[in-house]
């Protein structure tokens, strides 16, 4: 068996363009996501903590510190756990 035949074979029974197409639906899903958590989300919390809003950065010393970038990074992954929360509980039901 030449080589590129065993690569085709892993290929087919690996399920390597399951997993790929799975990642780029990840991928996309996540700039949904961070779309949502900054152009929906953030502007409804960042009038009331100007401390969290994310193009104010806080400066001390020589050093900046972006916690509204992170704050918004934050509630994105939590969006996303949550997804993949559904999504793992909606497969598990038999």
């Amino acid at each position: 068996m030449s080589m590129f035949e065993e690569f085709m074979k892993f290929i087919k029974e690996q399920n390597v363009i399951s997993v790929a197409l799975g990642l780029v639906t990840g991928f996309a899903a996540k700039t949904l996501i961070d779309a949502l958590v900054a152009d929906l989300i953030t502007p409804i919390y960042a009038p009331y903590l100007e401390i969290l809003n994310p193009e104010a950065p806080i400066t001390i010393g020589l050093s900046t510190f972006r916690v509204g970038h992170f704050i918004e990074s934050l509630i994105s992954f939590i969006v996303i756990l949550f997804v993949v929360f559904l999504v793992s509980k909606r497969f598990s039901k038999k």
